[in-house]
């Protein structure tokens, strides 16, 4: 039976669970709000993770791991991160569950094991690992501390959609603590040019690197540095955050180390993060109404051959050679050898799980010294000669990644639109959606009404936007600068 995805045209929220699940990437789970991540999703996901993991070694990070729990006192010592999660904490109480004698076969809540502090689970680790840190840094020399996480967080979401909104979802988090406020700027920039760099040059996602307003601000820190994505249904998604802490934190826990003059300082922080919402972001950004669209260097299988029919010796020996001599080179090779499947339905599978390239070999192919490749971006078939099949197929994946990428920033760039009147400015967000470029006064409460009156928020204030006098589209209040608005997931 052939799977069914809704148009995404019909209706984009249905077409996005429909990929989801027909392409295997997650499933519900007994746990309301929380995600399943299938091994096809995961392995998604594990790409993403080797893939950043590799740059955060290069820019000097090491992992590590702290605990999941965070007692509650630790919790409220940096008040405005306490006060920006609290509604979303998930809190340990007691420690044990006993016999219900009420209810034979039944437990319940052991009153007794009540907790002598509550715990929060952690919706991000920064008290954790501050608390830690105290004991850490003691002297300029063990400065910078360079420490990332990957790890689980709980965020208790009342709407909820794989991936881009979950209860808990996987993610990493790096803390870095500097001795001075430059070198912690320094290195806030530093990971959002290393975010900015994995998503268009891994994920073919074309991001734009900015500021947030004091609104948008991640809750404790004093800048937070993003890259914000354009979906292909005119929405904005922010894909990574770089937050310049300052000493906010150090100071919370009271973490000091003895500069060369032998004085005491505070430490200055940062932390940044992503998280498995890039995989929501990566089926919105590539994909169409035949299913999951994959850049290569992120897809589980970059090459799946199909042999025609199965069994023949000749194929299957042309398959196990050529798909030997790209794995030589790195490439991630299947052979679909089962023989309980038609040919047509295993290529309608792998167009549905989005694999970049099919190549289909039988036994004429092998008479005529041909196969046929297949690329998922264009659904383009060709014939080549089979003795230069190896490099067209690898040529062909750094092609697709390219074409993806290239084809995701013309929409993006075709997408961000420059307004001068609040007219224009929600008859824009009504009728095309996308960025809207548009003068702001500067004051949150500007930014509140337009959001209360639109739904719309400002996704950031572009690092790289040049001064403009103008004025806000809203209050006529002067204006130097353009930021970006939108609505967003």
């Amino acid at each position: 039976m052939s799977k069914v995805i809704t148009p995404r045209a019909e209706d984009y929220s249905a077409w996005y669970l429909d990929i989801v699940k027909n392409a295997n990437l997650a499933d519900n789970s007994a746990v309301r709000g929380c995600m399943v991540i299938k091994p096809y999703g995961y392995a998604i996901w594990e790409n993403m993770r080797d893939a950043l993991d590799l740059r955060f070694k290069a820019t000097g990070h090491v992992n590590a791991y702290f605990p999941l729990f965070v007692p509650k006192s630790l919790f409220e010592a940096e008040e405005k991160n306490a006060e920006g999660f609290a509604k979303e904490c998930a809190v340990v109480t007691h420690y044990r569950l006993k016999n219900d004698a009420s209810r034979p076969g039944k437990l319940m809540v052991d009153p007794e094991a009540k907790l002598e502090e509550e715990l929060v689970v952690r919706p991000t680790s920064e008290a954790i690992i501050w608390n830690t840190y105290r004991d850490w840094i003691q002297s300029y020399r063990d400065l910078p501390l360079l420490i990332n996480q990957w790890a689980n967080v709980v965020r208790w979401e009342m709407r909820t959609r794989p991936f881009l909104r979950t209860a808990e979802f996987l993610w990493q988090e790096g803390h870095t603590a500097h001795a001075t406020k430059e070198e912690a700027i320094a290195e806030t920039v530093t990971m959002l040019d290393v975010y900015a760099d994995f998503a268009e040059n891994v994920m073919a996602m074309p991001v734009i690197k900015g500021v947030k307003s004091a609104n948008e601000r991640f809750a404790g820190a004093e800048d937070t540095y993003c890259i914000e994505a354009l979906m292909q249904d005119g929405k904005a998604l922010q894909a990574g955050t770089s937050h310049f802490l300052g000493q906010n934190f150090a100071k919370a826990f009271e973490v000091k180390y003895l500069n060369k003059d032998n004085q005491q300082e505070y430490v200055w922080a940062t932390s940044w993060g992503v998280s498995t919402r890039l995989i929501g972001a990566l089926i919105m950004v590539h994909s169409d109404d035949a299913g999951l669209v994959l850049p290569p260097k992120l897809a589980p299988m970059q090459v799946v051959i199909v042999p025609i029919p199965n069994a023949v010796s000749p194929v299957i020996e042309e398959c196990d050679r050529l798909a030997a001599e790209l794995r030589s080179h790195g490439v991630r090779v299947h052979i679909d050898t089962d023989e309980t499947k038609r040919s047509g339905f295993k290529f309608a599978e792998y167009e549905m799980r989005g694999v970049p390239v099919r190549v289909a070999i039988g036994k004429r192919d092998i008479e005529n010294g041909t196969l046929e490749i297949a690329r998922r971006d264009t659904k383009e078939k060709q014939t080549y000669p089979m003795a230069d099949s190896s490099g067209i197929i690898r040529a062909l994946l750094d092609e697709i990644q390219q074409n993806l990428y290239n084809r995701a920033k013309e929409y993006r760039d075709a997408h961000i639109t420059h307004v001068n009147s609040f007219d224009e400015f929600k008859e824009v967000l009504e009728t095309k959606g996308g960025f809207i470029s548009a003068h702001w006064d500067g004051t949150g409460e500007t930014e509140e009404r337009i959001k209360e009156l639109t739904k719309a928020t400002i996704r950031c204030i572009p690092l790289d936007a040049a001064n403009e006098d103008g004025v806000c589209v809203l209050s006529g209040a002067p204006s130097k600068q353009r930021v970006l608005f939108a609505k967003a997931y």
